[in-house]
Order: C-alpha cells, then sequence, then structure tokens
C-alpha cells in the first residue's frame, strides 16, 4: 500500500471511492458531484493541506485530506480530517495510517488540534477516532437529514502539538521538507 498525494488526475478514481458513501449518511451529500467540481475542491484543500491517496497494484483504494475547521483567522491552526475508503480497503488498518500521515504532516505545517465529524452511528469510524487518541468533545443533534432520518454528528477533537507559545503561521504543505514528508508517506 502506498501513500501519496492526490493530484487532479486521481479525480476519477477518488469519486469512484466516494461514491459509495453517497446513499450512505456518512456523507451528507446527497448526489455525486461533478468531476469538475471534485477536482475544484482537490485543487483548493491541496494549496494548504495535504490531501493524500491510498494506492494498491496502481488502484486507488482511499482518500484522506485535512481543512480548516472554521474560516475566521483565530481557527488557522485546527484542521478537520475526512476520509473515504473503497469497501474492499476497510478494516485493513488503512484509515488509522491515513490518519496518523494526515496527523504528522499537520503537525509539521502548524497545526495544533486536530477534529473529526462523524454522523452518528458510525462504528468504525468511532472506533478509529478512539483508537488514535480522539475523545469526543460534543454532540450536534439533527444536524443533517438524509435517507429518511435527522443524523446526529460527533465532534471528535485530538491535541497534536501543544499551545504553550504563539503559533507561526501555517505552512502550506508544499513547503515542507521534502525528505520529512516523504517519512511520513512511507510509513507503515
Amino acid at each position: 500500500m502506498t501513500l501519496r498525494f492526490a493530484g487532479q488526475g486521481d479525480v476519477p478514481a477518488l469519486l469512484a471511492v466516494y461514491q459509495h458513501a453517497i446513499p450512505t449518511s456518512i456523507t451528507f451529500e446527497y448526489e455525486l458531484p461533478s468531476v469538475e467540481e471534485f477536482a475544484r475542491r482537490v485543487d483548493s484543500i491541496s494549496r494548504i493541506y495535504p490531501y493524500l491517496a491510498a494506492e494498491e497494484e496502481g488502484a486507488v483504494t482511499g482518500y484522506a485530506y485535512a481543512h480548516r475547521i472554521a474560516e475566521r483567522a483565530a481557527y488557522a491552526w485546527g484542521a478537520e480530517l475526512s476520509i473515504y475508503l473503497h469497501p474492499s480497503a476497510a478494516g485493513k488498518g488503512l484509515g488509522a495510517r491515513m490518519y496518523r500521515a494526515l496527523m504528522d504532516l499537520l503537525r509539521l505545517q502548524g497545526v495544533r488540534t486536530v477534529y473529526g465529524l462523524v454522523a452518528s452511528p458510525n462504528p468504525a469510524s468511532e472506533r478509529l477516532h478512539a483508537s488514535l487518541g480522539f475523545r469526543v468533545m460534543g454532540v450536534q443533534r439533527n444536524a443533517g437529514y438524509k435517507n429518511g432520518r435527522w443524523i446526529d454528528l460527533l465532534w471528535f477533537e485530538k491535541a497534536i502539538a501543544p499551545c504553550d507559545v504563539p503559533p507561526a503561521p501555517l505552512t502550506p504543505i508544499g513547503m515542507l521538507p521534502g525528505e520529512q514528508v516523504r517519512a511520513i508517506l512511507d510509513r507503515p
């Protein structure tokens, strides 16, 4: 299994993974985005944050990315993590590996706290977050309506760096030292 940064050429494969989540409440989107819209999202996120693809035998089996938790300036040092796996890749440790890589990259960038928003119930995602040291910080009740029911969102959080000194501006992902990035992505 190889972890690497996703690029525009991966968009169709990423969408093929994401389409499995559309009928579920894992995502609150009702319809699969167009290739153009998804390409715009990948490009926008990748300018600052890591957007990872997992590849096995030439096929993308999952992807994970981070983005700013909220837009105001003071939120710059928090990031929300998202992950989507092809059903055939679930339950094999890939989610934990991708989340660990995201957190290590984000720490290098200067992020202090990461968050996971999980539509509940989602036992697999809840276990993943708990196993990586996240704690539930709250429940957003009836946050979305999909598939004929109201869905709660569990908010998970994890500190990945201390908040004991004023932060420097976030380092864009493309400006991190290549050898450190490669070491993170190559770690099993």
